[in-house]
């Protein structure tokens, strides 16, 4: 008997203290880590990337004033005077020190912008390869400057001979200051996304976590031994398609349960009602109940009631057969025909006993199916031994065949008492009997429709049943057909 088990504060603990705990530090430690990489990896690429940009920038303008104006300095085609207006134009554009020296480092003219130191007479240890093939340096340069600058430099050529050099320098601090402003931006950014990202982590726990947990803790319900907990389906994604799924198998276990109840408690009464008859019947003859001109009646039904138990214990052992996922088929071709002639015949003495005639409605002489002989002819006998013992006396049985494509139809009709309209669906239970009138049928166990349906399924068949209450029933399967 299935028993229930209350949910307890322990069964839930894990998937709540675990799975959604650690979703919401990932979150939390993702948005640290976002916040670190920008203000370290990115702030870094920034700036390098500003440096680098500016640097060209410098260098271009520099290089363009020493290659197009200044060289008209040195052949007195221009002044000192418009030398130094042109430098603080260039100084006041590019917002720096600007410096023109000759070749010894002297200074000739100087521009700067506010908050640059005014430029020194010589520039001390002044050389102009220091730079290397770099197109900048980085620094103070030679002290000149209390705090680090970009200096680019550039030849000033006058017929063909170097005369000076145009210098440029920028503070670094203008260039942290613009990444400052940059990364603010990307700050801003950064922690809006993170905050937009909460939605994220609110869909998780209404669309994942939630249906998760029902799911959870409907497979601990089903494992304490409650299967009538049932997860409600709201949605038709992967979480409701899985609800749906333990759902359906859990209705799937219970008709599992309630049947092995009814098939256990079928088996015991069919087995404990011939038992309990050898048994009194026994125990009578033994204690001198039933005198011994009198026994061998007794004998009889005791013979009578051990053959029901041999034909019960029988039919079990085909259905468990049928049950096994691996049987297989000793399929081969034969005749229908003479299958069907010669199971018919053994079923010559009860219906001359009882009246019955069988009348036989066959498509052709010979007609060859693919099956497995012994199972069609179990299916045949029990169909044939159905009709008969729901027939009346007087009346006839008609079996007939069809050929139709490359299906053989397989007929067995009876006109007894049919079965009622409630019970047509449930004929191929096991152990169910329709004819209530007559309590449990003194012969059969209950098992014959179950074998042949197992049969006709396990060859991929199919079988039907018309029947009218009063009038008869039909009993019609299928087999495949091979050439004669």
């Amino acid at each position: 008997m299935a028993f229930r088990r209350g949910k307890t504060k322990k069964d839930s603990l894990p998937l709540n203290s675990t799975l959604y705990l650690k979703f919401i530090v990932v979150y939390i430690i993702l948005g640290f880590l976002a916040l670190f990489v920008s203000a370290t990896l990115a702030s870094g690429l920034t700036y390098s990337s500003l440096k680098s940009s500016e640097a060209d920038r410098l260098y271009a303008q520099a290089t363009a004033m020493a290659n197009d104006y200044l060289p008209g300095y040195f052949s007195e085609a221009v002044s000192g005077a418009e030398v130094t207006m042109q430098l603080r134009g260039l100084s006041s554009y590019m917002g720096a020190a600007v410096w023109l020296v000759d070749q010894e480092g002297t200074m000739l003219f100087s521009a700067r912008r506010d908050g640059y130191p005014a430029a020194p007479g010589q520039v001390p240890g002044f050389n102009p390869a220091e730079s290397g093939s770099a197109t900048y340096q980085e620094g103070d340069y030679h002290g000149c400057f209390a705090e680090d600058v970009i200096t680019v430099s550039a030849p000033v050529v006058q017929g063909f001979s170097t005369k000076g050099y145009l210098l440029i320098h920028k503070s670094v601090s203008d260039l942290t200051d613009f990444r400052d402003m940059l990364m603010r931006s990307v700050y801003a950014t950064v922690i809006l996304i993170y905050l937009l990202s909460f939605l994220v982590l609110l869909a998780f726990q209404f669309l994942v976590y939630r249906p998760l947990r029902r799911i959870t803790e409907a497979a601990t319900q089903y494992a304490s031994g409650n299967l009538d907990y049932e997860i409600p389906v709201t949605t038709q994604d992967e979480m409701g398609y899985l609800s749906a799924s333990l759902n359906y198998m859990s209705a799937q276990l219970r008709d599992m349960e309630d049947y092995q109840k009814k098939f256990v408690a079928n088996v015991s009464h069919d087995f404990r009602s011939p038992l309990t008859s050898i048994k009194g019947y026994v125990e009578a003859m033994a204690d001198g109940t039933i005198p011994p001109e009198m026994q061998q009646k007794y004998l009889n039904i005791i013979l009578f009631e051990t053959e029901r138990l041999t034909d019960l214990t029988q039919d079990l052992l085909t259905l468990n057969e049928f049950d096994r996922r691996d049987l297989m088929l000793d399929k081969e071709v034969f005749d229908i025909h003479e299958v069907i002639k010669n199971t018919a015949a053994s079923f010559e003495g009860i219906c001359t006993k009882r009246r019955i005639s069988i009348e036989l409605l066959l498509a052709a002489r010979h007609l060859n199916v693919y099956a497995d002989r012994k199972k069609i002819q179990q299916v045949l006998y029990n169909l044939i031994d159905n009709a008969v013992k729901f027939s009346d006396a007087d009346s006839s049985i008609t079996i007939e065949t069809t050929d139709r494509g490359d299906k053989v139809y397989i007929s067995v009709k009876d006109y007894g008492i049919g079965i009622p309209r409630e019970s047509l669906n449930k004929i191929w239970e096991r152990f169910y009997k329709t004819d209530t009138s007559r309590g449990k049928d003194k012969r059969g166990t209950g098992l014959g429709l179950s074998i042949v349906k197992e049969a006709i399924q396990a060859h991929g068949e199919n079988i039907n049943v018309i029947s009218t209450e009063g009038v008869g029933s039909e009993f019609i399967f299928s087999l495949p057909k091979r050439g004669n």
